[in-house]
């Protein structure tokens, strides 16, 4: 080992040992071990049920050492009855916990915040689940996670069963952007509200829709989500909404209230005999790019794309005129109506989209009278280089009544080699050098979503196996305790080898050092690559230990080897 590196590890190795790692039984235990957590520490709940806990995470831990609270064997400590949590500090992470057989009277079941001036920053919710966490009536109102605060991120969770009114996740606002992150989720079988307030993702409201939020929501799936028409409800400015994937659901993703937003990458697909919908446009200045849209049988406010008609003057609650909204590069397959515009038009609703382009996108296959209908006349619409099948609706130039050739590669319709849409684009964007695949656009791009490449897909329709919690290792670890100040590294045993993944390109190369309880050295390899693998033939008790390019320990836990097998 290279003589710095050593005193590095030394240092740090040492630096750590005052980082505790306790279970806790009771709610009273809890509460003492958060007042006396400290940077690195992590609790661990004692696996059973706890029926009517709230747990108060109030504390402190550093980018490097954030303060840990999860289950003893992730999904193994169940939160029933009216129990609550509450995050509040800096750089904490809660994992493996799983809300069920339960409900509130009206408080959220997880809240970033102590109180209404002491928000969350830096904290993270993941390797959860909440399941059907529902009171007897639907009139009564909760949301399953707020999260206020700054930078705070809700990943890899699975929530299903939410029946009651309140959007399930609400990203709450202060005036200033808040920068969250929502990915990796699954939401799954909401049923229909009925009424306003079924949202399943709401981030802001309208009292502030004009200030900047900034979150990004990606790589999430969401089924069966029929809560109400907004699936997906912004109210707010600058988010971003990314590769996530739509299917079987009652309603779609609306931009209701803020400016400036992007929708990319995401997959939508109807269910049989739902209304779903795609993207619906109100306010200024959004980008609606390289998203795929599939047997959607919505139409009006429910169509693939659909822009509505403005108030004059309107107030923050109401519909502000859509203007320069960019829809290009779609594809739009078998949709009853592929594009709406002007939609809600009438007496309070006057003021029809302004400056808009749809450029570049396929439409093909449309199930309803026609591709394009207008509620509304535009003003100053541009299209280019659309390629539409059927009876269009509109004349433009822009509109090219011809079958673009695409071919059904791996359940989606994509463009072959002989394909009228390949670098045929007329009206380039600078910000279009991807396509919803991940590959790189060339200088003469392709029209519609998907660009015709050989490279490696990077990027596509989501299931249910890739999102949401991973409770694989229940009960079969052998991991005893760990410290563990990278959450997303991964120790996964395999018969005579050890493997460890997640490990982040900033801290390669990194050092893995085993050894035993003496500190007798075992094993001790450089790491260039974000998963690395030993053959392991040990038996006992050894310390596992992860230490990035700075000599940081990113990870450390104590490990029952059980030899050669």
């Amino acid at each position: 080992m290279n003589k710095l590196f050593l005193l590095l590890f030394v240092l740090f190795d040492l630096s750590h040992l005052s980082a505790q790692n306790v279970v806790v039984s009771t709610v009273t235990e809890f509460n003492t071990a958060v007042e006396s957590a400290q940077a690195g520490d992590t609790i661990f709940l004692k696996n059973g049920v706890w029926e009517d806990a709230q747990l108060d995470f109030f504390t402190n831990g550093t980018s490097e050492n954030p303060v840990v609270l999860k289950a003893q064997t992730p999904g193994e400590v169940i939160l029933s009855g009216s129990s609550v949590l509450r995050i509040y500090g800096e750089h904490l992470v809660v994992s493996d916990l799983n809300f069920q057989n339960g409900s509130s009277s009206g408080d959220d079941i997880i809240q970033f915040r102590k109180s209404s001036s002491e928000l969350a920053t830096n904290c993270r919710l993941t390797n959860s689940r909440i399941l059907d966490f529902n009171p007897d009536t639907d009139n009564v109102a909760y949301k399953w996670v707020s999260i206020y605060g700054n930078n705070n991120r809700v990943d890899h969770c699975h929530f299903e069963g939410k029946n009651n009114e309140g959007a399930l996740m609400v990203v709450w606002l202060t005036g200033e952007a808040n920068h969250h992150q929502i990915d990796h989720n699954y939401f799954a079988d909401i049923p229909e509200l009925g009424r306003n307030g079924g949202e399943t993702i709401r981030i802001g409201t309208s009292t502030n829709s004009l200030t900047e939020s900034k979150t990004i929501v990606e790589y999430n799936l969401f089924e069966a989500c029929d809560g109400e028409i907004e699936i997906i409800s912004n109210k707010s400015g600058f988010n971003i909404y990314r590769y996530n994937t739509f299917r079987n659901n009652e309603g779609m993703l609306t931009l209701r209230h803020g400016d400036d937003c992007e929708v990319y990458g995401n997959y939508f697909f109807g269910g049989e005999g739902k209304a779903s919908g795609g993207v619906r446009i109100i306010g200024e200045r959004h980008k609606i790019y390289n998203n795929y849209f599939q047997d959607l049988e919505g139409d009006g406010f429910r169509a693939a794309v659909s822009m509505m008609n403005g108030v004059p003057d309107s107030p923050l609650n109401r519909y502000f005129q859509v203007k320069n909204a960019e829809v290009v590069n779609n594809t739009i397959v078998s949709c009853k109506e592929p594009f709406a515009i002007g939609e809600g038009s009438d007496s309070e609703r006057t003021l029809p989209p302004l400056n808009c382009t749809i450029a570049n996108n396929i439409a093909i296959s449309t199930t309803g009278s026609k591709a394009i209908t207008y509620t509304d006349t535009p003003i100053n619409m541009t299209y280019a280089s659309n390629y539409i099948t059927g009876t269009i609706g509109v004349s433009d130039d822009g509109l090219i009544n011809e079958d673009p050739g695409l071919i059904l590669n791996s359940g989606l319709w994509k463009p072959s080699s002989e394909s009228a849409v390949v670098d045929a684009e007329s009206l380039t964007v600078s910000y279009l050098d991807l396509d919803i695949e991940g590959q790189a656009r060339d200088n003469s791009p392709d029209i519609g979503c998907d660009e015709l490449a050989s490279s490696t897909v990077i990027n596509q329709p989501l299931t249910k196996e890739d999102v949401g919690y991973d409770w694989s290792d229940n009960g079969s670890s052998p991991v005893l305790s760990i410290d563990k100040l990278d959450p997303n590294v991964q120790l996964k045993f395999n018969p005579n080898s050890l493997e460890i993944k997640g490990i982040s390109e900033s801290d390669l190369p990194a050092q893995v050092t085993i050894h035993d309880l003496q500190g007798k050295s075992m094993v001790n390899e450089v790491v260039s690559k974000s998963t690395w693998s030993v053959p392991i033939t040990l038996k006992g008790v050894y310390i596992v230990s992860l230490i990035n390019r700075k000599g940081n320990i990113r990870y450390k836990a104590k490990v029952q080897f059980s030899g050669s097998k």
